[in-house]
Parts: C-alpha cells; sequence; structure tokens
C-alpha cells in the first residue's frame, strides 16, 4: 500500500517541488554560471537535461524520509552517541577499516559488444558494518549486495597502466558505464587497462526496482554503509590490480563516483593520481542543494535531524580529513551549469584540497561527456600520473 501512496504523492508533489526548486534563488544562480559561456543557449539546453533527470528522481523515488521519520530520527541520535563515543566523529578514518587484499575472485570472459571484451570479476565483499554499529542487522539483509563485482577491460601481453573508474549514481549497468567513462577511448586509444567496479546498490547489486535504489533517499544510515563498503570493495579492488604488476593506477570518478575518488584519497596515498569530476562534496549538502528552501522547512518541521545527520555524515566526507594523494596529483572538473552536483560543491572540495588543478566546462551534470575541456583534464591527470606519456598526448 505505501508504494501506490508515495507515487500518487510523488506525482502531485513534482510539478510544485521542480517549480519552488527554480524560485528560491536557483535561476539566478544558474544564470550567472551560464552567462559565463561563450554558447549560452547551448548550455541552458544541456542544463535542461539535467532538470529531467531530476524530475524523473522525484517520480521514481522512495519517500523513505517521509513514511519512516521516527525511525529516521531514533537511528540517527543513536549513532550520534555511538560515533562519538568512538571517536569516528573526530577521526573519520578511524572508521574505516583496512580491508583483505583481494587474491582470488572469479573471473568470467564477456564479450560487451563486438571487438570489446571484458572480465567480469565476481568476489564476496566481506564487509560489515562495525559489530553492535546502528543499522548493522538491516545492512547486512541486503543478500545481492554482499557479492561485489568489477569490469575488467585489459590488454594482452606486457603489463599497462590501469585507470580505475567509479562509477556515479544510476550507474553499474555495463552499456552505461562503457558509455559513460569512453572506455572506447579509455582502453583503445590511451591503451590503458580499465576497471570499473560496481558500487552497492547498483547493476547487479541492485536491492529496488533500479539500480541505485536506496542509496540516497533519505536514510541516511544507509547511505554511511553504502559509502564506507564502497570504499571496502574499491580498495579491494585495487589491490588485486596492484598484484597484476601495474606500473601505475590513477582513479578516476564521476558524480557520486568523484565523491567516492575523493574520499579515496584521504585513505590511500598509492595511486599515481586522482580525478574527481563533477564532486558532491557532501551528502547532506547536496540534498539541501537539491530541495527547495520551502521543502527543507518541511522536512524540519516534520523532524528531520538535519545538524545530526550532517555530524554522522563526517565519517564519509572528503572534507573531513586530509588528502594522502599529492597536491600535484590532484584533479578536478565540473560544470558551471550544473544543478545536480551545483559549482559550490566542486568548490568546497577543490579549496579542501589545496587549490589544485580545476577545469570549469560550459556544460551541465549530464554534458561532460562532450566537453572537450574534461577530455583535455583527462590527459593533463594521466600524463602527470604516469599512465601515458607524452607521444600519447594527442590521441
Amino acid at each position: 500500500m505505501v508504494e501506490p501512496v508515495g507515487f500518487a504523492l510523488r506525482a502531485l508533489a513534482a510539478p510544485w517541488i521542480a517549480g519552488a526548486r527554480w524560485g528560491d534563488g536557483r535561476a539566478v544562480r544558474m544564470l550567472r554560471g551560464v552567462a559565463q559561456a561563450r554558447a549560452s543557449w547551448t548550455v541552458g539546453l544541456k542544463a535542461a537535461c539535467d532538470e529531467v533527470f531530476y524530475l524523473s528522481e522525484l517520480l521514481a523515488g522512495a519517500p523513505i524520509a517521509f513514511f519512516e521519520m521516527s525511525r529516521l530520527r531514533r537511528e540517527a541520535f543513536d549513532a550520534l552517541d555511538q560515533f562519538g563515543a568512538r571517536g569516528w566523529l573526530d577521526r573519520p578514518d578511524r572508521y574505516h577499516r583496512l580491508p583483505p587484499p583481494l587474491t582470488a575472485p572469479v573471473v568470467e570472459a564477456v564479450t560487451a559488444v563486438p571487438g570489446l571484451s571484458y572480465e567480469h570479476l565476481t568476489f564476496p565483499s566481506e564487509y560489515a558494518p562495525w559489530d553492535g554499529e546502528v543499522g548493522r542487522e538491516r545492512w547486512l539483509g541486503y543478500a545481492a549486495n554482499r557479492t561485489a563485482h568489477a569490469r575488467v577491460f585489459r590488454h594482452p601481453g606486457r603489463p599497462r597502466p590501469w585507470v580505475m573508474c567509479v562509477p556515479g549514481y544510476r550507474m553499474g549497468a555495463v552499456a552505461v558505464d562503457i558509455v559513460g567513462f569512453q572506455v572506447a577511448w579509455l582502453f583503445g586509444r590511451l591503451g590503458l587497462n580499465v576497471v570499473i567496479p560496481v558500487l552497492p546498490f547498483h547493476g547487479p547489486r541492485r536491492v529496488g526496482r533500479r539500480g541505485g535504489d536506496g542509496y540516497m533517499t533519505g536514510d541516511f544510515i544507509d547511505t554511511i554503509h553504502a559509502q564506507a563498503q564502497s570504499l571496502w570493495d574499491i580498495r579491494r579492488v585495487l589491490s588485486w590490480v596492484r598484484a597484476q604488476e601495474a606500473p601505475a593506477i590513477g582513479v578516476y570518478g564521476i558524480s557520486l563516483g568523484g565523491l567516492t575518488t575523493a574520499m579515496l584519497a584521504t585513505l590511500e596515498s598509492e595511486v599515481d593520481c586522482v580525478v574527481a569530476g563533477m564532486p558532491p562534496a557532501c551528502f547532506a549538502g547536496l540534498m539541501r542543494d537539491n530541495s527547495p528552501a520551502v521543502v527543507q522547512r518541511f522536512m524540519t518541521l516534520a523532524g528531520f535531524p538535519w545538524d545530526v545527520v550532517l555530524q554522522l555524515l563526517r565519517v564519509v566526507s572528503p572534507l573531513a580529513a586530509a588528502p594522502r594523494v599529492p597536491h600535484e596529483r590532484r584533479f578536478l572538473f565540473a560544470g558551471i551549469a550544473d544543478s545536480l552536483a551545483p559549482r559550490s560543491q566542486a568548490l568546497a572540495l577543490w579549496r579542501h584540497w589545496g587549490r589544485p588543478r580545476l577545469a570549469w566546462y560550459p556544460g551541465s551534470h549530464s554534458s561532460f561527456m562532450l566537453e572537450p575541456a574534461v577530455r583535455a583534464l583527462l590527459l593533463e591527470a594521466f600524463d602527470r600520473g604516469r599512465l601515458v606519456g607524452p607521444h600519447r598526448a594527442a590521441a
């Protein structure tokens, strides 16, 4: 009964929320960004694609924050006490344990499209929340999520540099990841080995109707566990890549994957470059940026514990710890008309990272694949990280 009622509420509220989203100053902020672009009508069209995605999320999302507010409040306050007592709020790095190396994944050869084959790696994740941690039993009940997956595009012969591509929210399908990361360019033109992990709740790990359901629904305890498991699984895959005699490894994430890449940079020093594309800097901040002020006031009146959630999310925030990857090997890119991960998010991470190389492109969240500035930045980052050499810079 909850699902039909939820859909009816979303259908009624979606036009109102979409209108309010642009009526509280967002339009002015976006126009300032568009004014910086040479072809403003083109940028406006790209920004419209972001809004189509946002509207689809309103219609299809599960409103957990409204139907389960009492549970969310109780768990948030319990977790705050627990995280504080265990010292995780002061030292978020201590929340993340070093996972065991990945030594023997199951490997299946798959043909994605004619001329492009990959290896599908599967292995038991072995991630579990800490003993007694709030939400632990619920998290362990997500059966499909206990098996981790990664897709590997590998050249035969001599060892080559690797790039790990960390997907964004709602990615995880093979075709989407291949197109989104332009694997034909990374693998075919640049000659890199490419590995794409599947994030919790995505692709074959999904627990809802669509890949990504459950990751960002307002249940921030599950969001914390999802992000912690993402980092755990990625670090295990990195250990496997290192065992393949990789001469250099870069990590490149987009959107949610950009945030995950930035968080990884606070835990791992032995990667040769990191590229955070359109990165959110904070889950709660992202939720606030994408919710009209009137919706935020309504949630506050309904009892949503914003301040508590902000404190809890420190354990999965790249802003709460110093990056371990050297300054000259940190890179970011972002769109001036991005309405899903607004410019303020990328700027917050850029400042925290000590203002490294940041490329702005004249587009939106969904247009990054079309932007020459993005490809130019990737080449620069891969060259700095020794993934490619000067002889390939024109590729």
